[in-house]
């Protein structure tokens, strides 16, 4: 007969099974991946916002008009986008990695766990669609440089100059001197006055409009 308050031992998890080499190792590689992609990043992005000297060279001179040359603060803010951007990318990709080898070395089943961030990042993704779309707008803004800080542009809300711009918003101030907060996932259509060749139109002169209403009534 078993005695009914007999109890079996509580088994202790099994620490050799646990590769701590195989851990700092990659702990190691993520760190050295992540500063290795943050310079060369960093690298990048000082190289676009100094501007290339290619077409500057005396062989080069005759193509540089067919070049919208763009001027400091615009190329500054495209590159630094740009870079925080793919910053940003490269971090979390390192992580998500580092982290699951890290488990893998811990003897820890990672299937359940990808398994459940992703269902969570579905999640996440349907309740943040706005905000996705917003990101992914200013991202090819950005990319195809559609405008920049100091353009005229005309949206069918606004007509006025862009005082700032990331990947979500884009600070316009009006003719009138109100500041328009337009997000980049709603701009459907969008007019730069500052490209191309715009030519504004022509209004009368106010003594030939209070003119004619004159000429009317007296006839």
């Amino acid at each position: 007969m078993y005695s009914m308050t007999t109890t079996d031992p509580i088994a202790a998890p099994d620490i050799s099974a646990i590769n701590v080499p195989g851990v700092l190792i990659s702990l190691g590689v993520g760190v050295a991946v992540w500063l290795i992609a943050s310079f060369v990043i960093a690298g990048i992005t000082k190289r676009v916002a100094a501007g290339s000297t290619l077409f500057k060279k005396p062989h080069f001179r005759w193509v540089a008009p067919a070049f919208r040359a763009l001027d400091h603060e615009r190329r500054v803010q495209r590159a630094n986008t740009i870079g925080a951007l793919l910053s940003s990318v490269v971090g979390v990709l390192v992580a998500v990695l580092t982290s699951v080898y890290v488990l893998k070395n811990l003897n820890v089943d990672v299937a359940p766990i990808l398994t459940s961030v992703g269902i969570l990042g579905i999640a996440i993704g349907f309740g943040a669609q706005q905000l996705i779309r917003d990101f992914l707008a200013g991202i090819f803004i950005t990319i195809e440089d559609q405008y920049g800080i100091g353009d005229i542009i005309e949206t069918s809300e606004v007509v006025g100059t862009v005082e700032a711009m990331n990947l979500r918003i884009t600070r316009v101030r009006a003719e009138d001197g109100a500041i328009w907060y337009l997000r980049n996932g709603e701009i459907l259509r969008v007019g730069n006055r500052s490209q191309g060749t715009y030519i504004p139109p022509v209004t009368p002169p106010a003594d030939e409009a209070d003119s004619a209403p004159q000429q009317k009534a007296g006839e």
